[in-house]
């Protein structure tokens, strides 16, 4: 019935000709309050009588622009009701609504709940729609020639309606409710796309350039709506880029076994965050390379680096290509950064004079393979370095003339691998000599190495490592009563478990382990290797079971080594004899120490032990190693001793084939043992046959100087050199180890807040990130579970957080979080597995699940008496103060990450309610603004999502967080809660 009344009302005030105030007066007098004029329909009905005839009728339509002016109607029913006229062939009409829309088109807001800003939105997008639909009716009428030889009154409107378009559309606030409302409205979208395609196929044939350009121009913004946030300026300053440079080291020098995925994805995760245009990106990936091959140290170091960089990075890139898409291929943008490459001569010699070769030339055949480059780019640069290399400085003729390039030996040895790993797999029972030919070719020179290194760079060096083990238990025993067999099997034992260890002890235990199946019996190699064989860091109970077998076994042991004058090798159990070895040695120890055997027969029984199979002195050097330890000072001699004995060169006779290749093994394995326990007893042994240095990153640390004063100056090193070596990565991670994650990572960050200058705290960020990627998580946990709460809850500490090195904090905060929660559902990297961890401190009690039970962090908060209701809006006390996407997407709260991420953001919400402003206000903001930067378009599930929907509210009100796009950005426009939210603050702006 009102609306009958409205009606009346309307056509009443028209009869008796009310001017516009009187009208409002009038209507308001004769409906009383309660009901909104937006429920009556008052725009829609206004409009509906005014467009009765073929003109518009100008009183009611004063009555409608007044209710607007008043704001007795709200924009989103305006809008709904104009986007209701459809016959566009009412001329008069059609320019009335275009001149109403034209009232607020620019201005849109709307300060209700957040259901009337949800409406504005599809309002506006109904709006949208309707004027498509007018623009292509004019345009159609106008190419038509309706208008009976006055096309000049046609272009009149149609350029109308292309200027109103473009007066909303160029408003970013207008285009992000748009935004929101495509989300909202999927196939009204779809909608206006249809429309806009109908629209360039009408303009297409028009000869006005002006109307077409500005139609293209409304189109193009039309478009940008869905990615309006995805659009990121990348740096055309920069041409260094550390952070890329340190992660390759890091990468290459302690990770070569480690996946290609998680290396892309942590690359790509830096050439998000820091913008950087991809032929530089990948320039800087090759830089690191040369460089670390350059750096190498001489033996296994430089065949790592050497499989690295010419097997494993063309790999990287190639998963690299998936992701790049840019406007221009990839292929081009590699092929921009071979030719910046080419441009570093000096790198490129001394790399070339490092590895005997043109490095170079190799990459780049290489790179064609893989399909990184196009044939006409590999000839085109090749011949380049060709010319290039003419004016190198030459080496002296003969000087490593003879010596094969490791590049060229390295990506032979790749299909090699393949091939032995078929061998492998044949029935070793079958021809057992014709294997140990292969085994035994392998251990010559450095044939082993080269395998290894090419097998880590091409992930299957855990398949080589299964295939020894299998190789190993089949040859723990057997039946044979001949001689002849019963050799080939010992030395098929013996080869099989040096190269394990050596393979555990260059490349990592985990390489070995094979993944735990319920029931299935646990290999003899892996038992061994992960209850006796000593590692950095790892203690050994000389005393453990593991170390004290049947008796009997080791009496039989022990008269065999004594009496004997060599060892057996028919029907001889290997596993039971490395097993028993410990046993047998600490008997012959305390008879040598009782003085019931002299020296002369230990050093004959220390002959019979590594005589004829290596493994077992190996076994003997592990179990003395972990007494070593046990013993004072005045009684470790005779141990030692015996190390020396087992350790150094046979004085009897060898009968068995390879043995001096299989020695050469056994001593960089005994000396790698050995080096930990010799380092605290300060006791020297020389390791004959080792030749180059087996263990180049080890005992790096200077005697006698604090461990925060080594981290300092090498920090202040690195930072002044812009860039950090593979040795400053190995210091790092040795500082890391002993002082723990909390230590290391709060005294970096000290020296980060003592920076002044805004390019050094820029230069500070990018190179801590990069040491930081050492153990990413446990340092993440650090910085923003205590670190961070420390300081932005201590005013005393506030002036720390000023400009610069606050901003460059508030970053390296952000990008520390966002790789730690795009990389934890992943698995650990290989080196952050083998690290000893101490617990932080048990996040479950310091952030509680429970929200009944305040964390530590919030009763930090509460300290002020203004805090205790600061989070819950005034205007939503509906909304709990702390709900976040994260709760409604249901994230695991008891993951560590998740809740320090979640508590972090309270304590975010919490500053921007405060009543008290500071630098710790302005660090918040540079949080959010450092956030909104490294996001990508549609990252549900990104670090925001534990940010309350409360503090979208509070952060508009922070002049540089009031941007439509900022809001669009920091909520989770998946759930229709947070486009509620965000339509909400976007609209209020």
């Amino acid at each position: 019935m009102k609306v009958v009344n409205l009606k009346q009302a309307i056509l009443q005030a028209w009869k008796e000709r009310w001017s516009d105030y009187q009208w409002a007066i009038n209507m308001k007098k004769l409906f009383p309050k309660g009901a909104t004029w937006d429920i009556l329909n008052l725009a829609d009905a206004l409009l509906e009588q005014a467009m009765i005839g073929p003109s518009p009728n100008p009183l009611i339509l004063s009555y409608l622009k007044y209710a607007i002016s008043s704001q007795m109607v709200s924009y989103s029913s305006v809008l709904t009701a104009v986007s209701k006229f459809d016959d566009f062939s009412r001329d008069l009409c059609v320019q009335a609504l275009l001149d109403i829309m034209d009232m607020f088109c620019d201005r849109l807001s709307c300060h209700g709940k957040a259901e009337e800003c949800i409406g504005l939105c599809r309002a506006l997008l109904s709006a949208l729609h309707w004027l498509l639909r007018c623009t292509a009716a004019s345009a159609e009428r106008l190419r038509e020639g309706l208008e009976a030889g006055s096309p000049a009154a046609g272009e009149k409107q149609l350029a109308m309606c292309l200027q109103r378009l473009e007066k909303t559309l160029s408003s970013t606030k207008n285009r992000a409710l748009l935004h929101i409302a495509k989300l909202e409205e999927a196939s009204s979208w779809t909608a206006i796309e249809h429309s806009l395609l109908k629209l360039g196929e009408i303009l297409a044939g028009l000869s006005n350039p002006q109307l077409r350009s500005q139609a293209e121009q409304c189109g193009t913004l039309i478009r940008s709506i869905p990615t309006m946030l995805s659009v990121h300026t990348e740096q055309p300053h920069k041409t260094g880029f550390p952070t890329v440079h340190a992660l390759v080291l890091l990468e290459g020098t302690m990770n070569l076994t480690g996946e290609t995925q998680p290396l892309v994805e942590q690359l790509m995760m830096v050439k998000r965050m820091q913008h950087i245009p991809t032929p530089l990106f990948v320039l800087e990936i090759w830089k690191a390379c040369f460089v670390g091959l350059i750096e190498s140290p001489e033996g296994t170091g430089e065949l790592k680096w050497t499989a690295f960089t010419f097997l494993k990075i063309p790999q990287v890139l190639v998963k690299l290509k998936k992701y790049c898409h840019g406007d221009r291929d990839f292929t081009e943008d590699v092929n921009s950064a071979f030719e910046y490459l080419l441009k570093l001569t000096p790198l490129l010699d001394k790399a070339d004079q490092r590895c005997n070769c043109d490095c170079t030339n190799f990459l780049l055949q290489e790179c064609g393979k893989q399909g990184l480059l196009s044939e006409a780019n590999v000839d085109n640069l090749t011949a380049k370095r060709k010319a290039d290399r003419e004016h190198a400085p030459q080496q002296k003729s003969g000087e490593n003339a003879n010596i094969q390039p490791n590049p060229g030996l390295i990506l032979r040895a790749e299909p090699t691998v393949t091939n032995i790993l078929k061998t492998m797999d044949a029935d070793h029972s079958k021809s057992p000599e014709g294997l140990l030919g292969v085994l035994g070719h392998m251990l010559s020179g450095k044939s082993l190495d080269l395998l290894l290194a090419a097998a880590a760079a091409t992930g299957k060096l855990k398949s080589f490592a299964r295939k020894f083990i299998n190789l190993n238990e089949f040859t723990t025993y057997g039946s044979e009563e001949n001689t002849k067999p019963a050799s080939v099997r010992a030395l098929l034992f013996d080869i099989s478990f040096l190269m394990l260890c050596h393979v555990a002890q260059t490349y990592g235990s985990e390489v070995i382990l094979s993944e735990s199946r319920t029931g299935a019996e646990v290999p003899f190699f892996e038992t061994w290797m992960q209850t006796c064989m000593p590692e950095e860091g790892k203690i050994l109970n000389p005393d453990h079971p593991c170390f004290r077998p049947d008796s009997t076994k080791v009496e039989s042991l022990v008269a065999l080594l004594n009496n004997s004058s060599e060892m057996k090798l028919v029907q001889m159990k290997w596993h039971e004899a490395c097993l028993s070895i410990s046993a047998a040695i600490l008997e012959i120890l305390n008879a040598w120490e009782n003085g019931v055997l002299a020296f002369e027969s230990i050093q004959k029984i220390t002959d019979n032990i590594k005589g004829k199979v290596c493994s077992l002195a190996v076994c003997a050097v592990a179990w003395l190693v972990a007494h070593v330890r046990m013993l004072g000072l005045d009684e470790r001699e005779k141990s030692l001793q015996m190390i020396r004995q087992l350790a150094g060169p046979l004085h009897s006779e060898n009968t068995l084939q390879f043995y001096n290749e299989r020695v050469v093994i056994m001593s960089s394995i005994l000396e790698h043992m050995c080096a930990d326990v010799l380092q605290q007893t300060a006791t020297q042994i020389k390791f004959p046959f080792t030749g180059v240095d087996t263990m180049p990153y080890w005992n790096l640390l200077p005697p006698k100087r604090p461990i925060k004063e080594v981290l300092m100056d090498i920090f202040a090193k690195v930072l002044e050199k812009g860039w950090v070596d593979s040795r400053s990565i190995h210091i790092f991670d040795t500082l890391l180890h002993m002082g723990g994650v909390y230590w290391f990572c709060n005294n970096l960050i000290k020296e980060l807040l003592k920076e002044t200058r805004k390019e050094h705290t820029l230069r500070a960020v990018e190179l801590l990130y990069s040491i930081f990627c050492l153990d990413m998580q446990q340092v993440t946990l650090v910085l923003l579970g205590h670190i961070l709460p420390g300081l932005l809850t201590d005013s005393s500490k506030w002036h720390s957080l000023m400009d610069p090195p606050g901003t460059a904090l508030a970053k390296l905060a952000v990008w520390c979080a966002l790789s730690s929660y795009s990389s934890h559902k992943g698995q650990a990297s290989t080196r952050q597995k083998k690290r000893h961890r101490e617990d932080i401190e048990d996040y479950i009690s310091l952030f509680p699940l429970d929200d009944m039970q305040p964390s530590k962090l919030m009763r930090l908060l509460s300290s002020n008496e203004d805090d205790a209701n600061v989070l819950s809006s005034p205007t939503d006390r509906s909304m709990s103060s702390s709900l976040s996407a994260s709760q409604l997407h249901t994230v695991n709260m008891r993951d560590p990450l998740n809740r320090v991420l979640a508590n972090l953001f309270l304590l975010i919400s919490s500053i921007l309610g405060s009543r008290t402003a500071g630098p710790h206000t302005q660090f918040v903001q540079w949080f959010m603004e450092e956030c909104v930067d490294c996001l990508e378009q549609g990252s549900r599930g990104s670090i925001l999502q534990f940010m309350p929907f409360t503090t979208v509210s509070e952060l508009v009100k922070v002049s540089a967080m009031s941007s439509p796009k900022v809001v669009l950005a920091i909520t989770d426009l998946s759930l229709s809660l947070g486009r509620q939210v965000a339509a909400k603050a976007i609209a209020a702006l």
